[in-house]
């Protein structure tokens, strides 16, 4: 029989993955900080992902929301990931996974 061996990755990295999953699943999301924003007032963001590598400016009002209505926060490592995770070539500060 021939050997062979199982890498595992880190359960935090597999997390993440299932997340960005998600993210790219989603039926209904908002993309970028305004609509996300618009998504928190209204009540309709189920979890919110924040890129780390966004200015804190812009995503403050965002974290605010997030405490204020209890909406999980998700954090990916840069814009870019969090874009391209959207279907988008560009850059996104912030997503909001909406209900229903």
């Amino acid at each position: 029989m021939g050997a062979f061996s199982i890498q595992r990755r880190p359960r935090e990295e597999r997390k993440q993955d299932m997340s960005h999953a998600e993210l790219r699943m989603a039926r209904r999301k908002a993309v970028g900080t305004k609509q996300t924003i618009k998504a928190l007032e209204r009540g309709e963001a189920k979890s919110v992902y924040l890129a780390r590598d966004a200015d804190e400016k812009i995503t403050t009002s965002v974290l605010e929301l997030c405490k204020a209505n209890g909406v999980e926060i998700i954090y990916v490592d840069t814009m870019a990931q969090l874009g391209k995770a959207c279907g988008i070539e560009v850059g996104a500060a912030s997503v909001a996974i909406l209900v229903g």
